[in-house]
């Protein structure tokens, strides 16, 4: 693979940026605390979310007191400075040698040579779930403690009511039961028969949208050979693709006018709900066993959900990886895993953490979420163009739902998408 000297992920505000990691080089393995020990700063997204950082706390904690040889030193910054912070402090050499990232985004940097290959014992990543291990140009360069998941939530006296069949994994909803669905509840009095989050806005239109342009048999780009979206983004059955999801907003099925999270199906505003694993244990509170953890529909090809989140990694400028691997392989501890997903809410990346969890294991109330995840995730698209494609595939799918023509509007995003892959030599692909 070839190497861009510039990186994808421009800094906005590089300035103020700068002033969070104005650290210097401390903490890249080559300073020393008092006690003599080397000390390997880590950053995480992770500033304001309690929870999160009360587990890598006590994984710092437990670490540091295991051995004398390293201290890892935890910063956490405000998730939505957190890239451009990275960006900057790659621009000026000041990474930490630890840090978190999210799945999609790792190739781009790891092409752009921020990071090192991961290097921890396959013992460890042969554990994980697919999702939850990152690949780049045939190594791995990062893995994370859990994946989320996306289903249909659902209540059964509704869909029993209305005589619709509930779906499982074996037998999901065909494309026409879904329809059909949907045109049932809205004649039973739902104005919007389901949310599907189309008031949210980033990273959420290509993780929750993409897998049902997938389900179609279309995609983001040619995965063959990454070099280009002609064919994948515009063929066929992404215009079937674009066509059923222009008409769910037409024909009143969804809307983007409700607000962002899953208070509408809560409150049986909406029949159905399209959402994640975060928002599933509130949901299980206020419904209880009336709550339905469905599959989403098979579109043609079998259902699919976005898969991949947030995972760690070493920078290349860390002068003491091996430090890095060992704190890794240290957090990586079944335990760990278990503690960080009954928290957070998320599915363990261990099955051996999962069956530990209060939720997710075989008798758990969340335990459907990793049998989606095991059945149906597909990773996002593993390329530095990734971040190009994610923002123009929001920017169509908006379109699309608001009535702009649906062929005219993914063969311009196929155009914008290649002539950025072309613009960077192809990303080292060949």
């Amino acid at each position: 693979m070839t190497r861009r000297t510039s990186p994808l992920f421009v800094a906005a505000g590089l300035v103020t940026v700068l002033a969070l990691t104005g650290c210097g080089q401390a903490g890249q393995g080559t300073t020393t605390g008092e006690d003599g020990r080397t000390q390997l700063t880590m950053w995480t997204h992770s500033a304001g979310n309690a929870a999160e950082l009360e587990v890598y706390e006590r994984i710092i904690s437990d670490y540091n007191a295991s051995q004398d040889q390293y201290e890892v030193v935890h910063e956490s910054f405000p998730q939505g400075a957190y890239n451009d912070a990275i960006v900057a402090a790659a621009a000026s050499g000041d990474l930490p040698c630890l840090l978190d990232l999210d799945g999609p985004i790792m190739p781009n940097w790891a092409w752009a040579e921020y990071l090192q290959p991961l290097g921890i014992s396959s013992e460890i990543t042969d554990k994980l779930l697919p999702t939850a291990v990152g690949m780049w140009d045939g190594e791995i360069y990062s893995a994370g403690y859990w994946d989320a998941a996306l289903s249909i939530f659902a209540r059964k006296s509704v869909l029993d009511e209305n005589g619709i069949r509930i779906p499982t994994t074996d037998q999901p909803w065909t494309a026409d039961e879904f329809d059909a669905a949907l045109a049932t509840l809205k004649d039973a009095g739902y104005d919007t028969p389901i949310d599907i989050g189309a008031e949210d806005t980033g990273e959420w239109w290509p993780y929750a949208y993409s897998p049902f342009l997938q389900s179609f048999g279309g995609d983001l780009i040619d995965r063959d050979t990454m070099l280009s979206a002609d064919g994948a983004l515009n063929g066929d059955a992404a215009v079937a693709w674009g066509t059923w999801f222009q008409n769910l907003f037409a024909e009143g099925y969804a809307s983007n006018s409700g607000t962002v999270g899953n208070q509408e199906f809560v409150d049986d505003e909406v029949a159905l709900s399209y959402t994640g694993v975060w928002n599933a244990l509130a949901s299980v509170e206020a419904i209880g066993d009336d709550l339905l953890i469905l599959p989403p529909p098979d579109l043609g090809t079998g259902p699919k959900i976005g898969g991949g989140s947030w995972q760690w990694a070493i920078s290349s400028s860390c002068n003491d990886a091996e430090g890095a691997r060992d704190y890794l392989e240290f957090s990586f501890n079944d335990e760990y895993i278990t503690e960080f997903a009954d928290k957070q809410i998320v599915i363990p990346a261990t099955e051996e953490a999962a069956q530990a969890s209060k939720y997710f294991g075989d008798d758990g109330v969340l335990r459907p979420f990793v049998e989606l995840s095991q059945k149906y995730a597909v990773l996002r698209p593993e390329t530095p163009a990734y971040a190009v494609i994610s923002t123009t595939f929001e920017t169509a799918a908006k379109n699309i739902m608001s009535g702009a023509d649906v062929k005219g509007t993914l063969d311009q995003a196929v155009a914008d998408i290649d002539a950025n892959i072309a613009s960077n030599d192809g990303y080292g692909f060949q």
